[in-house]
């Protein structure tokens, strides 16, 4: 009979609740997994909040012997099944999830941050000056707020504008 070796895996869960499957299954199945986590600052009608979801939303990755441990990962609570075409099942490259991992610095975790850049130009999200275009002309201290020069009242004006209530600028045009 051949060795069985462990293979990452990757597992579909409820969304929403990977990081409660991928606690189950590490602390009752004793198995290794990961399933990080984003962490970051967004603007809503409530003001700004701190928000965390997965990084892959409905996806964690697992290291298991299939052939041993596939039925207990299936079965667990918040687990919709394995991911699979048709029969085959594949396995995740163990360099991906060392990679992963290294991204993470041993954290589950990537707490990410908007960076506004001095010189760009950014349009208003919200508020009384939205749909206004500016160029940011100083980070302010603490780095929320941004200093931009906009056209508006007749000239050239500094404005003092959180950053959250800026929109990121539009991708590149690959064609120019």
């Amino acid at each position: 009979m051949g060795k069985t070796l462990e293979e990452w895996y990757a597992v579909r869960s409820q969304t929403k609740k990977e990081r409660s499957v991928a606690a189950y299954i590490h602390k009752e199945l004793g198995l290794e997994v990961v399933a990080p986590q984003v962490s970051y600052v967004k603007s809503t009608r409530r003001g700004k909040v701190k928000w965390r979801e997965a990084m892959f939303p409905g996806y964690l990755f697992v290291k298991f012997v299939r052939e041993v441990d596939e039925r207990a990962v299936c079965y667990a609570p918040g687990v919709l099944k394995l991911v699979k075409f048709g029969a085959y099942v594949p396995n995740i490259d163990a360099e991906f999830v060392e990679n992963l991992r290294d991204t993470l610095c041993g954290e589950d975790n990537l707490s990410l941050e908007r960076i506004i850049l001095k010189g760009n130009q950014y349009e208003v999200s919200e508020g009384p000056l939205r749909g206004q275009e500016g160029v940011v002309v100083d980070v302010l201290p603490g780095g929320e707020r941004v200093k931009m020069l906009m056209e508006f009242i007749g000239g050239d004006r500094e404005v003092d504008i959180d950053i959250y209530q800026l929109l990121l600028p539009k991708r590149p045009d690959l064609e120019g």
